[in-house]
């Protein structure tokens, strides 16, 4: 293997759930050395990390937070580190010795993300929520669903995780390598309400081209359309449909039998319920297989919608190697992919390594046994 593009990094992640974790597994999964603080509870973990594709390729320390010698370790682990990952509400670090005035002041090229739903400041920094919250005050929610139904949220993606965990690895990316430049750190201040409205910015655009409604179920994306929707199968199953462009458009109308001239108003969003009853009607007549067939080879922009063991034996996803099994745990490959430089394959944690770890950091026997290791 080559070199991955972190190698080299240190990073100190303390125990989180969902958008922390997730950044660390980013961090990870690309070379850096991330090496996760969890909370002092012995069982804290044991059975977790051995299962949890988010905490994979980490080394893991126990530490109790409330005991001055376990800060005053953390203190030195975080010294020699490039970077921490801490999702706690607002002023918590503070509160333990560990904000970024003392971490920053101990390591000046430091960089402190920071992951929180609503930020560091703000009128409801300091309430609690979670994704369906975040992503309802930065105007996500309400433009996911059908029309005429309420608001549908995309399970936890858009907050946790890709307004949340992974703005906040590309914002410490960008920090370290300000700090590799400059030898300046500083904390990165990562919200899921703003990251959340980050990845809505195309629909921003489009409302101000006057081609975006705030009426969910209305527009060309998000399920109004005939030609971009998911359809049901005779079977019971599901395919997805995209044919936004017209030589696809003119495809899909190919391979479906579609020759009336009532079919020629693709973007007139009028004759949009109409025709979709028509293509519901037509999917319904086969199975999904029937119809992946029917499409192969034809530029349409469609899919099957797949479930997770139908993924994971799916020819593409199989010649990608998209999804691989560590652990006796299937989960996602790490992603992207480089030209001249590897991932690192997925390894669970599985129990924690402690007093091995701490060794390694450079603590002296003693000091490991004062620590309770």
């Amino acid at each position: 293997m080559s070199t991955p593009p972190l190698d080299g990094i240190r990073v100190v992640e303390f125990a989180g759930i969902g958008p922390g974790p997730f950044a660390g597994m980013m961090l990870a999964d690309h070379g850096a050395e991330v090496i996760r603080i969890d909370r002092g509870t012995r069982g804290d973990g044991i059975g977790v990390a051995d299962r949890d594709p988010l905490l994979r390729n980490r080394q893991s320390i126990a530490l109790d937070l409330k005991k001055p010698e376990s800060i005053a370790a953390v203190r030195r682990i975080v010294a020699g580190a490039d970077a921490i990952i801490e999702g706690f509400r607002p002023g918590v670090m503070e509160r333990l010795g560990l904000g970024p005035d003392v971490l920053i002041g101990d390591n000046p090229k430091l960089v402190y993300g920071r992951m929180t739903g609503w930020g560091q400041t703000g009128p409801m920094a300091n309430e609690p929520g979670h994704d369906i919250n975040y992503i309802a005050i930065s105007g996500v929610l309400n433009a996911l669903g059908r029309a005429g139904e309420k608001p549908t949220p995309p399970i936890n993606l858009a907050g946790d995780f890709g307004g949340g965990g992974m703005v906040l690895a590309f914002g410490m990316l960008a920090a370290l390598l300000h700090a590799q430049r400059t030898g300046e750190g500083q904390v990165v201040d990562a919200a899921m309400t703003d990251g959340s409205a980050v990845l809505m910015s195309m629909m921003w655009g489009f409302r101000a081209m006057g081609r975006w409604k705030d009426e969910r179920g209305t527009n060309l994306l998000d399920t109004a359309a005939h030609f971009y929707d998911t359809y049901e199968t005779s079977d019971g199953k599901f395919v997805s449909l995209g044919a936004i462009e017209p030589q696809f458009y003119a495809e899909f109308r190919a391979v479906m039998g579609l020759s009336d001239a009532k079919w020629d108003a693709q973007m007139d969003a009028r004759q949009w319920g109409a025709l979709k009853e028509e293509v519901t009607r037509l999917f319904l007549a086969e199975t999904r297989d029937e119809w992946v067939a029917r499409f192969k080879g034809h530029d349409v922009c469609f899919a099957p919608v797949l479930g997770f063991d139908e993924a994971l034996v799916d020819p593409h996803n199989v010649a990608r190697g998209t999804f691989v099994t560590a652990g006796g745990v299937a989960q996602p490959a790490p992603a992207p992919r480089y030209s001249v430089s590897d991932t690192v394959a997925p390894v669970m944690s599985g129990a924690r390594r402690d007093a091995e770890v701490l060794r390694e950091l450079g603590f002296a026997a003693d000091e490991v046994a004062a620590l309770g290791f």
